[in-house]
């Protein structure tokens, strides 16, 4: 009798243990329903309704914690709520959709940029592509007469389009609907035509036609055929807002900007270079700082347009600065500075590069103009910077005013009395603004120490007295207290400072690379090497039989670069070097300088074979076979043969292409 007892003991307790598991389950379901971290976790991505974006979606309720065994039924709601397995499924591949989409849409903008890009070095390399020794002849020749590819001007035509350069945050600053007019004011000697009537041409096309007063061209004894009769006749039937005088004699850049000035009737000066373009709002952000104070005087962020191909590239934001040898000099924008946080915050300037700036044309005229006494050009910028400074007036840089400029390689003219224009102009800002920090100048310029023949200074150092102008040393304290003494600083180092920027804009470039790999002539199956190692610089660029791709000897391996750039072993640079002016026939490997000038070639990477177009100079890398010397690698006349066409044959070293 004792059997079946155990067994229904045996059976009570069983579902006692099975009832006191099922209470202490709810229990615990309904304890993490309203833990505040389950809600968090309980999300699911889901698109909206257009598919566009995507969104958090609650899935989860929370309910109160379990109280008794009894709420049995708010519990199985809560159940009810869950999302079942197919909605977890569909909303899952709704995302995958989401992020394939999106995958898809940065494939083709990517696309639509290599596109973009290489739509540009096409029309570029047509630009500047030379077909026979004519043409050649044109682009020497206007190397010789404008240190800059006239062939390519000339080709672009008097208006193209040109990126927009400011910052995003510049579009939505509003300016006054009642901004003074202005004046803008132009001079030249011996321009080339195209150069000049693209800056009048975007001067007009990029305006406010009721800002613009008048444009002020004044000739300075140009020599040039097509800058006599024709230039008039042109400006008579297209530009009526633009007058044209002519001196009768050479009076340099800084006379013939005081007898502009004296012909404008704008409220505002604008002086501009012959070779520039300005950019969209350039002139309201010009004007605006002035507006709501005549006493500043306002330059544009300077743009690069490059002298061999034209190519408009953005600058950096910078400042203007100057050395003891009192060349101008550009320096970034100090830590400090509350530009720094607003990109359409004016720049505080210490010097102004000369070339463009406004200024209200009252009181150009209370701070004495320029100093009529200096000759040609070189030193007025320095002069004049000093004088607003140090007279009651401030200098700034507007980041949101972008004008392009033309940096050439050198001054294609200079004084007709062959002096050093710019040695006797420094010399008078020594003089009459540097008190006792002259001696620095001194020391940069040791042998200008007894120098006496600068001129009359007496008008200027009466027109210092007259306007109760500052020292020197408040200028140093308070506008440029990061400037160095000769003692921390190589005083006199550099040249005239005007051209830095186009070095200024590649600092801290890293190259990317676009390919890795042998060049290998279609014709002669051979590849291109240096002939004296990858780190000779100088050496010559001339052809060997092809190693196999996998065990490239570094002489033949180029790295292209998405600058146009092949780099030898990533070393050295393709070059085609300027040689006494003219530019060399046999390229070589030189340091990269990271200019786009000389060392940028044209290559379709997408082609099985293309030609190495060099872009400064209008050639392409031809293979010769002499019967007498063997192979020679020139740079002649662009042709379509396969002496000219190149294959690049991949080698991409692991962690190499980005």
């Amino acid at each position: 009798m004792w059997f079946p007892r155990r067994r229904s003991s045996f059976k009570f307790i069983c579902c006692l243990l099975a009832t006191i598991s099922m209470l202490w389950g709810f229990y615990v379901t309904s304890f993490l329903s309203t833990d505040p971290g389950f809600d968090d976790v309980s999300f699911l991505l889901a698109e909206n309704n257009h598919g566009k974006k995507l969104q958090f979606v609650p899935r989860l309720q929370a309910v109160p914690r379990l109280q008794t065994v009894s709420m049995l039924q708010p519990l199985n709601n809560h159940y009810d709520n869950l999302p079942n397995v197919f909605e977890i499924e569909e909303r899952a591949e709704d995302l995958r959709n989401y992020t394939r989409r999106r995958h898809e849409i940065k494939k083709v903008k990517l696309e639509e940029k290599s596109r973009t890009q290489s739509a540009e070095e096409d029309v570029i390399r047509q630009l500047g592509e030379l077909h026979n020794k004519k043409e050649e002849m044109e682009r020497e020749k206007g190397y010789k007469n404008h240190a800059f590819n006239e062939l390519v001007s000339d080709r672009i035509g008097n208006y193209r389009s040109i990126p927009d350069t400011r910052d995003n945050a510049c579009q939505s600053v509003q300016h006054s609907d009642a901004l003074p007019t202005a004046s803008v004011v132009i001079c030249f000697h011996n321009e080339a035509q195209s150069a000049l009537l693209r800056t009048v041409h975007s001067i007009l096309n990029r305006s406010p036609d009721y800002l613009i007063e008048e444009i002020v061209l004044i000739d300075d004894s140009s020599t040039f055929d097509d800058l006599q009769q024709p230039l008039s006749d042109y400006i008579e039937l297209n530009l009526p807002k633009v007058k044209l005088h002519r001196n009768g004699k050479r009076e340099g850049l800084i006379r013939s900007r005081v007898l502009g000035a004296k012909q404008a009737t704008g409220d505002i000066l604008v002086f501009i270079d012959s070779h520039c373009e300005v950019n969209v709002g350039w002139l309201e952000s010009l004007i605006s700082p002035i507006h709501a104070d005549h006493t500043r005087v306002v330059c544009p962020i300077i743009d690069i347009i490059n002298s061999d191909t034209f190519e408009y590239t953005s600058s950096p934001r910078v400042r203007g600065g100057f050395n003891w040898g009192l060349h101008f000099s550009w320096e970034k924008v100090p830590p400090g500075d509350p530009s720094n946080s607003d990109p359409t915050a004016l720049i505080k300037s210490p010097t102004m590069a000369g070339g463009l700036f406004a200024m209200n044309r009252k009181f150009f005229y209370q701070l004495g103009a320029y100093d009529e006494g200096m000759e040609i050009w070189g030193g007025e910028n320095l002069e004049i910077s000093f004088r607003i400074w140090m007279c009651g007036g401030s200098l700034y840089i507007a980041p949101c005013s972008r004008v392009g400029h033309v940096f050439r390689r050198r001054r294609p003219y200079g004084s007709p009395s062959g002096k050093d224009t710019f040695i006797d102009n420094t010399l008078r800002v020594a003089h009459v603004w540097l008190d006792n920090y002259r001696s620095y100048y001194f020391k940069a310029r040791p042998n200008l120490a007894n120098r006496t023949d600068y001129g009359d200074i007496s008008a200027r150092l009466e027109l210092r007295r007259k306007l109760d102008c500052h020292s020197f040393d408040w200028y140093l304290t308070n506008v440029y207290p990061e400037h160095a003494l000769p003692s921390a600083q190589r005083a006199g180092q550099g040249g005239d400072g005007r051209g830095d920027l186009a070095a200024k804009i590649q600092q801290g470039r890293q190259a990317k690379l676009l390919a890795v790999g042998q060049l290998k002539n279609v014709r002669h199956g051979m590849c291109l090497s240096s002939e004296q190692g990858s780190y000779q610089k100088g050496s010559k660029v001339i052809v060997v039989e092809c190693n196999s791709p996998n065990k490239t000897n570094p002489q033949q391996l180029w790295y292209h670069t998405v600058d146009g750039e092949f780099l030898v072993d990533n070393i050295l640079c393709l070059e085609v070097p300027v040689l006494n002016g003219d530019m060399a026939v046999y390229p070589r490997i030189m340091k990269c300088n990271e200019r786009g000038t000389s060392q940028k070639w044209g290559f379709n990477m997408k082609a099985e074979s293309s030609q190495l177009y060099q872009t400064s100079t209008g050639h392409c890398l031809h293979l010769h076979k002499n019967v007498l010397v063997g192979y020679m690698v020139r740079n002649t006349l662009c042709v379509d043969i396969d002496e000219q066409r190149w294959s690049l044959i991949p080698f991409e070293p692991p962690d190499q292409l980005q």
